[in-house]
């Protein structure tokens, strides 16, 4: 695992080396070990995998409230995808910044979102699946949805509302404001 980028000194984008011959490649996406070089420490719980079937799904900008949230690895198994990843984290001097990452099966690259940040992701071709770990379980009464087109963050998804595809929870996602709100009463629930 080697670290190819880093945004707001928490999140990274991470190459993973493959080993090809004539019949294809092999690689190793995670190792405990090789995560620890790079500072990728936490335990994960959990393995997610999700499939868009359509170029233009948006999925996000999803967030778990402490102590609930969850940091999470990143990477694309089948197709591409534009990733996002939002800083939430109050104090810090990039809150509401975001970043845009494009990660594909072909590329083979991972993103690191840790715990404080907000994600999502827009499909750039069909059937795109990603798979992640988290490091903290599902937890539906932390769980928060940032509005995807919130104009204060203004990430830029390169496609127009109309025509993207959305889950009801992500097109009634709440405002920005809403969500640091809520992530300040956990912080401060949590003392």
């Amino acid at each position: 695992m080697k670290v190819i980028n880093r945004y707001f000194d928490a999140a990274l984008e991470i190459e993973i080396p493959r080993f090809g011959d004539d019949r294809g490649w092999f690689s190793v996406p995670y190792e405990a070990n090789a995560a620890a070089e790079i500072g990728l420490t936490e335990p994960f719980v959990q393995d997610n995998h999700s499939m868009s079937a359509t170029v233009g799904t948006v999925r996000g900008i999803h967030l778990q409230l402490p102590p609930h949230d969850q940091g999470k690895l990143v990477r694309v198994t089948e197709g591409r995808v534009l990733d996002i990843v939002v800083d939430l984290r109050p104090d810090s001097p990039t809150l509401g910044e975001w970043a845009g990452i494009e990660i594909s099966a072909e590329a083979g690259n991972q993103v690191w979102v840790p715990r404080g940040f907000g994600h999502g992701f827009r499909t750039l071709e069909p059937n795109s699946h990603l798979v992640y770990k988290v490091d903290n379980g599902y937890a539906p009464q932390a769980d928060r949805s940032l509005a995807w087109d919130d104009p204060t963050i203004g990430v830029k998804w390169g496609i127009d509302a109309a025509d993207a595809t959305l889950s009801d929870k992500d097109r009634a996602g709440s405002p920005f404001a809403d969500i640091m709100a809520d992530i300040k009463q956990a912080l401060e629930g949590a003392s």
